[in-house]
């Protein structure tokens, strides 16, 4: 799966990491923000790797959480959906708006390719998405497989990004293009 190379996400060992996500993640949906040392337990669980002062809204949504690695000073706000059949890395000081989805699973074109005889399954490929340090992520974006996403960049809200955004631009539309640089040299 994390190779990119065609597999079958009802292995056995795949659904029961999948099936601890989401226990894990209803879990989490369902604990008080105020429970700081709940919230914080649950994450550790939840999240591959995490740094100083990360805040993840409920309600959050993962495929498998532990593929997810997000630097320091990061906020992720509610209703983000993060696929990560491989890895979702989000850099230092950036923040997700509301309702961003992230996705890092794809399918064949060719119908005879996805198709998963004996399970209702469609057999899945998987590109790693790369968001890097300073970035925003406006609300209501989707974020495809393979993606990365320079430093110091913003993607406007609603955007869907199909390809890589270099550094430092303002990066809009679906499907999202370069509006404006913002390098301060």
């Amino acid at each position: 799966m994390l190779a990119g190379e065609l597999y079958d996400c009802n292995d056995k060992e795949l659904s029961k990491r999948w099936h601890e996500a989401k226990r894990l993640q209803q879990e989490y949906n369902n604990t008080l923000t105020t429970n700081h040392q709940k919230v914080n337990e649950l994450l550790n669980q939840l999240i591959g790797s995490r740094g100083e002062d990360v805040w993840i809204s409920a309600p959050f949504f993962v495929d498998y959480g532990e593929n997810i690695h997000i630097g320091n000073f990061v906020e992720i706000n509610m209703n983000c959906v993060f696929l990560d059949c491989n890895t979702i890395t989000i850099g230092d000081y950036s923040g997700i708006g509301p309702g961003v989805h992230i996705y890092t699973v794809f399918h064949p074109l060719n119908p005879s390719e996805r198709i998963n005889k004996g399970n209702g399954f469609w057999k899945s490929q998987t590109a790693s998405v790369t968001i890097g340090n300073n970035v925003w992520i406006g609300g209501g974006s989707i974020i495809l497989p393979g993606v990365t996403i320079g430093d110091g960049t913003t993607i406007g809200a609603g955007s869907v990004v199909p390809k890589s955004i270099p550094p430092h631009v303002l990066a809009v539309g679906n499907p999202c293009r370069v509006i404006k640089n913002l390098s301060t040299n």
